[in-house]
């Protein structure tokens, strides 16, 4: 069984934390995931830099500038993760936007996600139905969950497609803004996590996007399967370093 399911299984509130491969230094990337993994995370996303990430708030397209600046490519996040399974057996899963992997070549890219070890992938701007259409097979060859997200404007059909073409969890969307940290839900949010939680969909929710704080950590938990940060850990490693992981995963759940 694939490792992202496996976590659902055994554990509640669970805690994704998202990073930008090659931020804030080049080499940082198996820095990260080993802080991360001592700190006791529940899932590990790797952020692939793209030059325009639509969906991300300033942060993480910051993050993203930098890592390419640095000289982040997908060849060198692989040949980082090549050891991967010896310093981890948290579920990890790559999270980004479909042009550079299509530009890689799909099959080569899921190909090398499962010489790593990589549990699964999340490609925001990939529709559900061409993925069914294209790429299904190849990512059940390669045994990878393939995640996809919902928003307060997803209609109640296409969270059904997207429930039958998900394994692993769905990203649930906190709100129809960009990615960036915020201090609390409003209810308007509050009243589309119930409303997403009374479908009983068969896969497990997580919240992401405006994650930041023990008490939106929290929030979100009482809605779903558990949450996402990732704006926020980015800021805390750029201002305090990634030594200083442990700390901040203490603020959110401790």
């Amino acid at each position: 069984m694939n490792r992202i399911n496996q976590i659902f299984e055994r554990k509640e509130n669970l805690l994704s934390i998202y990073f930008t491969a090659g931020f804030p230094k080049i080499d940082d990337t198996v820095k990260i995931i080993k802080e991360l993994d001592k700190s006791q995370v529940d899932i590990i996303e790797i952020g692939l830099p793209f030059s325009d990430p639509l969906a991300d708030g300033p942060t993480i397209q910051k993050s993203s500038e930098k890592a390419l600046s640095n000289g982040m490519t997908t060849n060198l996040l692989f040949d980082q993760l090549k050891d991967l399974r010896k310093i981890s057996d948290i579920p990890v899963v790559i999270m980004g936007y479909f042009n550079p992997i299509l530009q890689y070549g799909i099959e080569k890219f899921c190909s090398n996600c499962k010489d790593v070890g990589i549990d699964g992938l999340i490609i925001p701007d990939l529709p559900a139905d061409i993925f069914k259409k294209n790429y299904k097979i190849i990512f059940e060859k390669y045994k990878l969950n393939m995640m996809f997200l919902i928003t307060p404007q997803t209609s109640n059909e296409r969270i059904n497609l997207i429930d039958d073409l998900s394994k692993g969890f769905i990203y649930m969307v906190s709100s129809y803004s960009v990615t960036g940290a915020k201090d609390s839900f409003d209810k308007y949010q509050i009243e589309y996590f119930k409303r997403i939680k009374k479908l009983n969909l068969s896969n497990p929710l997580l919240i992401g996007f405006g994650i930041s704080n023990k008490k939106t950590f929290q929030t979100a938990c009482q809605n779903s399967n558990g949450a996402i940060i990732g704006s926020a850990y980015i800021k805390y490693i750029e201002n305090h370093g990634v030594s200083k992981t442990r700390d901040f995963i203490k603020l959110i759940k401790d």
